[in-house]
């Protein structure tokens, strides 16, 4: 693989990241000012965990993006 199509690659589990982050959310909100609040501390947790995935994506894709030589 080249490194354009690694940066590409790269875009696409970030979308999906992002997306996933968005419906933890979605869930986490509904259950917030509820009798199951508990819910909400873990889903916290695991947004900040996907947040720190796609951060590390950007940079990852920021480094191959540095790779790849201007012509191409």
């Amino acid at each position: 693989m080249s490194a354009q199509s690694d940066v590409a690659e790269l875009s696409s589990l970030r979308a999906q990241i992002e997306d996933l982050t968005r419906r933890v959310v979605l869930i986490s909100d509904a259950y917030r000012n509820t009798d199951h609040s508990a819910v909400t501390g873990e889903l916290d947790q695991a947004e900040r965990s996907l947040t720190n995935a796609r951060r590390a994506l950007e940079r990852a894709s920021t480094t191959l993006t540095e790779l790849i030589p201007e012509h191409e």
